[in-house]
């Protein structure tokens, strides 16, 4: 038997635990560094499976380290578990209905990411267990991966530095290998303070926050014809100063998110971006408090790591669909627009027609990701690869409800079950192939080219839900 049918034996033996692991995370959707049942569920789970944790790792109470082995190779299998607020929606259903009413929901698949991961670092765990293979398995719990690059503060302390290559995966609308060169980001609150006044009888005596949030985005605005064409800004405001127009607003924020290939371009957008706030804030008599909130790094692609998990994810094939699967699944297509799948159709032509994925992509060179990850961050310090498999309908966007609805069906457990496969076989074939690996450390020191990985988050600004 070979080591990929001998993974996916191990890690059916087990499904029942793994798929109630990723519906209880998905029950929980908790959000960005609250993840605190999701986490202990995990850990539990871990510890029960012959797992040593390590809770509260990283100074991040919902972070956490898995571990079983000692010594060299050093395996890092990533897992996240956190949700998206506003995105509260019932199962297996083609209607948009939320299960609370203004809640959280699993908008990313982060539940099965989680879970998918866990299966793997057990299912490897079991047979580096029967075959005596030597090495450390780890299985890190990293939080806050929406808007919180937990990954990113982790690194920060060091949690990754001895590991020798990092797995992971994401739930999407098709089977492939992730590679991708990604956006690196910037996450900042500017938060203006004035002097509340009535807005009618004495407007001169007030100095409105919101007026300089206003002029803030607007002077952004203007910035974007002067930027580089792959960077992009983005912004919400956080606090508008109250609901009362007839108030002069004395505090008023706005959070920015501001993204480019490379940090040292994310550095030079942002020192911008803060003359700006400035600048508002001196146009309107107010006064500017700029908090920085995380920031994450690009994506670094290693082909040698790919190149072995893209062997072992043909040897395994893609999850198969039965006819009730399949009839969700078009249902739940029937609510996309046409624009939707459309873009469907220029990334995957021969999709175009497919309710669910039903091949494995082909292996090419790596794409460029307008979005980013803080898997970004591990990719400096370490060879990594990621995979993606069938969980969702072909076209669906990543943070919807049509998402979350079949987050917790079994369309989305085959392909959380597949890619802990992958996974776990792959890391078995870098292990027993010890050359494999440091061809993989040999191409990420050649892409650095002598660059070290340097921390984007200062050491001061610590993890939290909310600034």
């Amino acid at each position: 038997m070979s080591h990929v049918q001998k993974i996916s034996e191990l890690i059916e033996r087990k499904r029942d635990i793994f798929i109630r692991v990723s519906d209880l995370i998905w029950e929980y959707a908790e959000t960005r560094f609250e993840e605190y049942k999701s986490a202990e569920l995990l850990c539990k789970t871990l510890e029960q499976e012959g797992f040593t944790v390590e809770r509260g790792v990283g100074g991040i109470e919902t972070a956490f380290i898995g571990s079983y082995g000692d010594g060299k190779p050093i395996v890092a299998i990533l897992g996240e578990f956190d949700a998206l607020a506003g995105l509260s929606q019932k199962k297996a259903t083609a209607k948009q209905e939320p299960l609370v009413p203004g809640g959280s929901g699993h908008g990313c698949g982060h539940n099965l990411l989680g879970a998918g991961s866990l299966a793997a670092a057990v299912a490897l765990k079991q047979y580096m267990e029967e075959r005596k293979i030597p090495g450390t398995v780890r299985y890190y719990g990293c939080p806050g991966e929406e808007g919180g690059s937990g990954k990113t503060f982790m690194a920060r302390e060091g949690l990754f530095d001895d590991i020798d290559f990092a797995l992971c995966w994401h739930p999407m609308d098709y089977n492939g290998i992730f590679s991708a060169h990604s956006l690196a980001n910037f996450q900042v609150y500017y938060k203006f303070k004035g002097k509340s006044s009535h807005a009618a009888i004495s407007p001169h005596l007030g100095r409105s926050a919101l007026d300089a949030v206003e002029l803030m985005n607007i002077g952004v605005n203007y910035l974007r014809e002067h930027i580089i064409q792959d960077a992009r800004i983005h912004y919400a405001i956080t606090h508008t100063g109250g609901i009362s127009p007839n108030v002069v607003q004395s505090y008023a924020e706005v959070l920015y998110l501001i993204r480019a290939p490379e940090i040292s371009q994310v550095q030079e957008i942002y020192e911008r971006v803060c003359d700006i706030a400035r600048g508002a804030a001196l146009m309107t008599g107010t006064e500017v408090e700029i908090v920085f909130d995380k920031a994450c790094s690009n994506l670094i692609p290693n082909r040698v790591l790919e190149s072995v998990m893209y062997k072992n994810f043909s040897e395994l094939g893609v999850p198969v669909h039965d006819e009730q699967e399949l009839q969700l699944a078009e249902a739940v297509r029937q609510t996309l627009s046409e624009q939707e799948l459309n873009i469907a159709k220029t990334m995957f032509p021969d999709l175009a027609d497919k309710v669910l994925a039903d091949r494995l992509n082909p292996y090419d060179s790596p794409v460029s990701l307008y979005g980013s990850t803080d898997v970004g961050d591990v990719s400096w310090i370490a060879p990594t690869a990621q995979c993606t498999t069938a969980c969702f309908v072909v076209g669906s966007p990543a943070h919807s409800w049509q998402w979350v609805t079949l987050g917790a069906t079994s369309i989305a457990h085959k392909g959380m079950l597949h890619a802990g496969k992958v996974l776990a076989a792959t890391a078995v074939d870098m292990l027993q192939n010890p050359e494999l690996i440091e061809q993989a450390k040999a191409e990420l020191n050649e892409r650095l080219n002598g660059k070290k990985y340097v921390c984007p988050i200062p050491k001061g600004v610590a993890a939290s839900a909310r600034k």
